[in-house]
């Protein structure tokens, strides 16, 4: 893969190109990596550092970088910093009442669970071609981009929210954990952040605020969506009507669309 842009006018359009329409040789990797088993990954190119999919990649080279231990050294190293404005879905995915739940596991217990959560989430959400961007406490955030999940990403994002549900449990059986699912979709900066000793890969801006706001109102397996990523998915949800919710930091309601789970949408 050519190496990305740094922050110059002609650089930052060639993360552009990347970013919104892909690299052949990127998306090969992509591809090719998500069916090899060993969670985590490098959170670009899908390259296992965990299991026997993990010992493979590291014989060939593939190994965490130094800066960055989500991420490959191939993936941040040779990437300089840089990045550009783009459109984006972002999902967060959180537990319910996680205080409670830890105190009534216990620390062992609670942490297993919260393993158990974050090797499901990072499975199902990279099969749908996310970037899982950041395991946070009892939450996980994900993006979807044009060119890495195709021109269809916010379809992308909500089958991932919602097959992530339905591994938990939820439909089909009694959920492993409770969790709630939020996404939205809008122009933010995706791109390589941060200093000489730490390069992270990550989305930036208002639709990751609006994201993370929304995944706190839904209810354990639920999945809120905005009506911009919504749009995407409309007429596979006919009847679906939106409600109006309260968002923090918003002056104003905004309307939001919870989403069965059974739906062509999951297909």
């Amino acid at each position: 893969m050519n190496k990305p842009p740094g922050a110059n006018a002609d650089t930052q359009e060639q993360w552009r190109e990347v970013l919104t329409k892909g690299h052949p040789r990127l998306k090969f990797l992509q591809r090719c990596m998500r069916h090899l088993p060993g969670p985590p990954r490098c959170k670009i190119c899908n390259n296992p550092f965990g299991g026997a999919g993990g010992y493979v990649c590291r014989m060939a080279g593939f190994r965490p970088s130094r800066k960055n231990p989500r991420i490959c050294a191939a993936c941040c190293e040779d990437m300089p910093l840089g990045g550009a404005e783009i459109e984006t879905a972002i999902l967060f995915a959180d537990i319910r009442n996680s205080t409670a739940l830890a105190e009534r596991l216990g620390p062992t217990a609670y942490a297993e669970a919260l393993n158990r959560f974050y090797a499901t989430a990072t499975d199902v959400l990279v099969r749908h071609d996310a970037t899982v961007d950041k395991l946070i406490g009892d939450e996980v955030m994900a993006f979807f981009i044009p060119g890495f999940a195709g021109p269809d990403f916010k379809q992308a994002a909500i089958r991932g929210g919602i097959r992530l549900l339905e591994k938990l449990g939820y439909g089909n059986g009694e959920p492993l954990l409770p969790v709630g699912v939020g996404i939205d979709a809008g122009v933010a900066f995706v791109g390589n952040v941060g200093g000489e000793d730490f390069i992270d890969f990550t989305v930036l801006g208002d639709p990751v605020n609006r994201a993370d706001r929304i995944q706190a109102l839904a209810a354990s397996g639920e999945i809120l969506v905005s009506p911009s990523a919504f749009e995407a998915v409309a007429d596979a949800y006919p009847d679906c009507r939106p409600r109006t919710f309260e968002l923090r930091g918003k002056s104003e309601p905004v309307s939001l669309y919870s989403l069965p789970l059974q739906s062509p949408a999951t297909t």
